[in-house]
């Protein structure tokens, strides 16, 4: 059986890391060029994907290891440009087998689109004017998208609330969309433009905005894990990390750092798969705040036997059908070397990725401070910047970080005298 399970992966070289996940995703020679190459990007695709393109940009590419999610051994592709996220979400990989690895769920590919109606006196009366013809609604909707509505998607069911505002209550009908494996934004936004001019004639309002909303409230992605005590260094670790969980849990200065770090692991996999980071960002911290008050993502807790439990519960807005993810070559790899065949897949392995990362940084501040790690990785920057290679990259990295001192100038100062 496949095994992600690798220890001393990252003191490979980059062509043997790169055989290794190829052999692991049953990666073509043409699939792994476009992911090793520089310039596998061409200008003439990237001039398709956005306006006034003059060229393109790389991000390093790498894989997080030992992931388990649903009993499967699952290798994580991630695009980022920080030091300690990959190693960190390994890490936390790593220690959660022992309890299983992850366990998560989907409530499916339901997205929002908003209808914002305003001029109506009475909006409580409209409110139900518009459930009364919920299914003339929904058939104008599906009537757009006859291919969503043939694969079981398309528009489900109609909401209506009523928002206070600064010029007065609007009556904002939702559109529930099935969008099936896509992430669904266009699909959504034509269909609420389809049934405005209908809500217009039956409340007498003014229909303005129509688009979805990225508070995708009904497209929820969740994890659970167990870190047992004796595969995280102990019973005061487990406590640590509940203690640094209540501070996020408490306290919306704290929380909004902390989720920071959630996102440090979900957007390079959403940036890996050609999936837009931006969308899910905000659906995120919005999700974090719209009962009431901001707080964290993440729910930590000690079972009954001492272990370390954790879960997540997030808005996971993705797709594997459009976008980037169908246009961008080396997104088409990262998909295959992520192994999941539906956009339930991958929000589940988001779900999963963000629950290991907070777990990192959560162990990371309640044992020896973030810094530790961090900094021997960022010491490597530094010291690449200054020029060091090979061995001589190890001893100037390793000097750094003895003497506490990482700085271009004190890299090249090691660099002259070693």
């Amino acid at each position: 059986m496949k095994t992600n399970n690798y220890s001393g992966f990252h003191k490979l070289s980059v062509s043997q890391r790169a055989a290794e996940v190829a052999e692991f995703a049953n990666l073509t020679g043409e699939e792994l060029r476009l992911i090793t190459e520089p310039g596998a990007l061409h200008n003439d695709v990237a001039d398709k994907v956005i306006e006034n393109v003059i060229g393109t940009y790389q991000l390093p590419m790498g894989v997080a290891m030992n992931f388990i999610i649903n009993g499967k051994e699952v290798l994580v592709p991630m695009v980022v440009e920080e030091a300690s996220i990959i190693a960190a979400a390994s890490n936390a990989a790593k220690m959660a087998r022992p309890g299983g690895g992850f366990t998560t769920s989907y409530t499916g590919n339901i997205m929002i689109a908003q209808i914002q109606t305003i001029g109506i006196s009475n909006p409580y009366f409209a409110k139900q004017v518009i459930l009364h013809h919920k299914d003339e609604i929904l058939s104008i909707a599906n009537e757009k998208d006859p291919v969503l509505v043939g694969i079981t998607g398309g528009a489900k069911d109609v909401e209506v609330r009523i928002v206070e505002s600064l010029i007065g209550p609007m009556v904002v009908v939702h559109l529930l969309v099935d969008t099936g494996d896509a992430m669904g934004a266009n699909a959504v936004n034509t269909m609420a433009e389809a049934v405005a001019p209908f809500i217009e004639k039956i409340t007498g309002g003014t229909v303005k905005l129509r688009i979805l909303s990225n508070l995708a409230a009904y497209r929820l992605a969740r994890a659970t894990a167990t870190f047992t005590k004796e595969a995280i260094g102990g019973e005061d670790v487990v406590d640590g990390v509940i203690a640094a969980y209540a501070f996020a849990e408490a306290d919306p200065f704290r929380a909004a750092t902390s989720n920071k770090g959630i996102m440090n692991g979900i957007d390079p996999l959403i940036v890996a798969t050609g999936n837009d980071w931006r969308g899910i960002e905000a659906a995120c911290h919005a999700y974090c705040s719209y009962k009431g008050k901001y707080t964290s993502m993440t729910r930590w807790e000690k079972n009954a036997n001492g272990d370390l439990t954790g879960s997540i519960e997030l808005p996971a807005l993705c797709g594997l059908v459009g976008g980037g993810t169908k246009i961008l070559p080396a997104a088409k790899v990262g998909v295959k070397i992520l192994g999941v065949q539906t956009a339930a897949e991958l929000a589940q392995v988001i779900a999963a990725v963000g629950l290991a990362q907070n777990f990192a940084a959560m162990r990371a501040l309640a044992t020896d401070g973030i810094q530790k790690g961090h900094m021997k990785l960022h010491a490597r920057n530094i010291a690449t910047v200054a020029g060091a290679t090979g061995e001589m990259l190890d001893k100037v990295v390793a000097a750094m970080v003895a003497e506490k001192n990482i700085s271009v100038e004190r890299a090249k100062e090691l660099l002259s005298t070693l």
